[in-house]
């Protein structure tokens, strides 16, 4: 594990109680370099949404208890936001929750398939998220003439899709 996924492991165990505290959900944490400097994101959520207060709360908690063990090196932005509409599927329960709903997937290579005699290739689909097998860790995706199978893995990006 690199320095920087040992400092989101860290920051997911401190936040887990916090946010069990308040009956939201931790979707994720990242440690990424953008513009020059370090950010620390959490991102939650809950039933109904999560406001402006609950991500203050969140913050103040878990700056405290950041300030209090320090153990990232690095100078970081400390944000706590929600994850939005179109927030990437990436735990089995976000895959679990979108059963049934439309989703935009994309591969980091592409399949090809056969149909009606001709061979067809690509890398994005849009489908409804049929099936989630925890086990083969892959999902599967219903069009309306056919399924596919995807393995995990090779999923560059999962999420909800939304037309607009």
């Amino acid at each position: 594990m690199s320095k920087h996924q040992n400092y989101e492991a860290k920051t997911e165990e401190i936040l887990i109680p916090i946010v069990e505290k308040y009956q939201y959900e931790l979707v994720d944490v990242e440690f990424v370099k953008e513009a020059g400097n370090w950010h620390l994101r959490a991102y939650i959520d809950k039933e109904g949404g999560i406001t402006i207060d609950d991500l203050t709360t969140v913050n103040h908690e878990l700056s405290d208890r950041l300030d209090e063990l320090d153990f990232i090196a690095e100078s970081y932005i400390l944000e706590v936001s929600s994850p939005g509409l179109l927030r990437p599927l990436k735990k089995p329960k976000d895959f679990i929750r979108n059963l049934g709903k439309d989703v935009e997937v994309k591969l980091y290579s592409p399949v090809t398939w056969e149909e009606g005699g001709k061979k067809y290739s690509d890398k994005e689909f849009i489908g409804i998220l049929k099936e989630y097998k925890e086990e083969q860790d892959a999902i599967v995706l219903d069009f309306s003439d056919r399924e596919m199978e995807i393995s995990i893995r090779d999923i560059a990006l999962i999420r909800q899709y939304i037309e607009f």
